[in-house]
């Protein structure tokens, strides 16, 4: 791990220096108080083991992160079930278009653009109180990262709740085509909790090792979800992943990857290792800018590309 530290201090060296014109995601209010020079890289190996540098310590909110998780959770409760009400395709618009609802009548591309992970949320929520199904989706994230001290941030759900206006537009629209089960305002606490769980770069790298090991934690032994099931769900994370930017994400990475507006991208690496980035300014796609590009020269100088 030694030589992996210092490739990650060498990167984080190289691009906090770099001027670019990234910037944080201003459009939920906490979210824009983000510093937007924070950076941390974090890798995990499947011997458990990880390295990390920068603010590898500092929580953030990972936001759409947290839509692999959910992913994983709704899976397991539904299984392939699932697809009659989410697609497998990419995109090609931003995480947060109304435009391809109307013409598939309610039914989202993905489970990683907002609509798709809204519906996600329903069916989490089947069965159970929004604040039961908030608690499930974080013992979830909990065992998966091995850490019981991962929590919700409030203001940041508080923050999502008061602004999120085109979500409410997402999911009563779904609901007026039938694909959504409960009370739009009752699934949307769901997500807006769901995206608001707080994470540092260290702690998420190691929630996500089980993606990289066949489903498996390889510090406690555990099976978090079947070989299957993880496979196909890093195949949804390669082609997206990144919204409108999964093409560009996968030529310039090659891993399968999710990101999220706070700023931060999950990694994979089949059979080797889980990611973690951080850094706060996002392209026009919603991406973290610096994080993508730490994960091209980390990928370029270990060949752990999938390609």
């Amino acid at each position: 791990m030694a030589d992996l530290k210092r490739l990650l201090d060498t990167v984080r060296n190289e691009l906090q220096s770099v001027d670019h014109p990234g910037k944080v995601a201003d459009y939920i209010p906490e979210l824009a108080k983000i510093d937007p020079k924070k950076f941390a890289i974090s890798i995990t190996n499947l011997k458990g083991e990880t390295v990390s540098t920068g603010d590898d310590v500092k929580p953030f909110s990972i936001q759409s992160i947290s839509k692999v998780f959910g992913l994983a959770l709704a899976l397991g409760k539904v299984g392939d079930a699932l697809w009659k009400r989410v697609g497998r395709e990419p995109s090609g618009s931003a995480f947060n278009s109304i435009v391809q609802l109307e013409h598939e009548q309610g039914i989202p591309r993905n489970p990683f653009i907002n609509s798709g992970a809204i519906v996600v949320a329903d069916v989490l929520l089947a069965g159970h109180r929004p604040r039961e199904a908030i608690a499930e989706i974080l013992r979830f994230v909990r065992i998966a990262a091995n850490d019981d001290t991962i929590m919700i941030d409030p203001a940041v759900a508080r923050s999502e709740q008061a602004t999120g206006f085109r979500n409410f537009a997402l999911a009563n629209y779904m609901r007026a085509f039938g694909n959504l089960n409960h009370p739009s305002e009752l699934t949307l606490g769901v997500y807006f909790h769901q995206c608001a769980i707080e994470m540092t770069a260290r702690q998420l790298s190691e929630a996500g090792v089980f993606l990289a090991n066949g489903g498996r934690d390889p510090r406690s032994g555990l099976t978090i979800v079947s070989r299957e099931r993880a496979r196909r769900i890093n195949a949804l994370m390669l082609t997206c992943g990144h919204y409108d930017g999964s093409g560009d994400f996968a030529y310039r990475v090659g891993l399968p990857g999710k990101s999220g507006v706070g700023g931060g991208i999950l990694a994979i690496v089949p059979g080797e290792a889980s990611i973690a980035v951080w850094s706060p300014a996002l392209n026009a796609q919603g991406n973290s800018l610096l994080g993508t590009r730490a994960l091209e020269l980390i990928v370029r100088e270990t060949g752990w590309s999938a390609f």
